[in-house]
C-alpha cells in the first residue's frame, strides 16, 4: 500500500472517460473509476484531486508551456503573433490524441459545471498571457484584445479539429483559423 503505480494515471483516465460516457459525470463516483481501472480509490487520489481533474489534468503545464512560447517570441512580434506562438505550444501539448479530445469534449459539453470549469481555464490562460504581453510593453487594450482573440481562435479551431472527418494537425487548424480571422478583419 501507499506506492505509486506506473500507468495507473492513464488507466484511471480511460476508466473515468468510459464511465462518464456510460453513466454521466454526476452519476460516476471515484470508487467506480478506481474499480474500473483496477486500483484503489486511494491510488486515484494520488493521481487526481477529484473526478473533475481527470478532464483538466495538465492545466498548469499547459499554462507554463504557453507562457514560455509567448515569452520566446521575438521582441518584434506583434501581440497577436506572440499569442499565436502560445497557441502553437498548446496545440503541441494537446493535439496528439484527437479521440481523447473528442471524448473529453463530449463529457464537458454534457455538464454545465464542467463547461464552466473549461471557460474558467481558458479565461485564466487569457489573463496570464495578457499579463505577459503587458510585461513585453504591449498596452492594456491591445494585450487584452490579442489574448481574448487568441482564445476565440483556439476555441473555434479546436472544435473544427475534433469534428473534422479527415486527420488534421491541430497546429495547422489553429493557423488556418487565425489566417481566416486576419482576412476577416483586414481593412479593405
Amino acid at each position: 500500500m501507499g506506492r505509486w503505480e506506473p500507468g495507473a494515471g492513464s488507466r484511471l483516465r480511460d476508466a473515468a472517460l468510459a464511465l462518464y460516457l456510460e453513466r454521466g459525470f454526476e452519476q460516476t463516483m471515484v470508487a467506480d473509476i478506481a474499480e474500473r481501472a483496477g486500483v484503489t480509490a486511494r491510488t486515484f487520489f494520488r493521481h487526481f484531486a477529484d473526478k473533475r481533474e481527470v478532464l483538466f489534468d495538465g492545466s498548469s503545464e499547459l499554462e507554463e508551456r504557453s507562457v514560455a512560447a509567448l515569452e520566446a517570441a521575438p521582441a518584434t512580434a506583434s501581440a497577436l503573433d506572440a499569442v499565436a506562438a502560445a497557441l502553437d505550444a498548446v496545440a503541441g501539448m494537446i493535439g496528439g490524441d484527437r479521440e481523447f479530445a473528442r471524448t473529453r469534449q463530449t463529457v464537458i459539453m454534457a455538464n454545465a459545471e464542467l463547461r464552466e470549469r473549461e471557460l474558467i481555464k481558458l479565461a485564466s490562460l487569457s489573463a496570464v498571457l495578457a499579463d505577459r504581453l503587458r510585461r513585453r510593453g504591449i498596452g492594456d487594450t491591445e494585450a487584452s484584445l490579442a489574448t481574448e482573440t487568441g482564445i476565440a481562435v483556439f476555441r473555434v479551431a479546436y472544435e473544427r479539429w475534433i469534428n473534422a472527418t479527415e486527420d488534421r494537425d491541430l497546429r495547422d487548424v489553429i493557423r488556418e483559423t487565425l489566417a481566416q480571422l486576419r482576412a476577416l478583419t483586414a481593412v479593405g
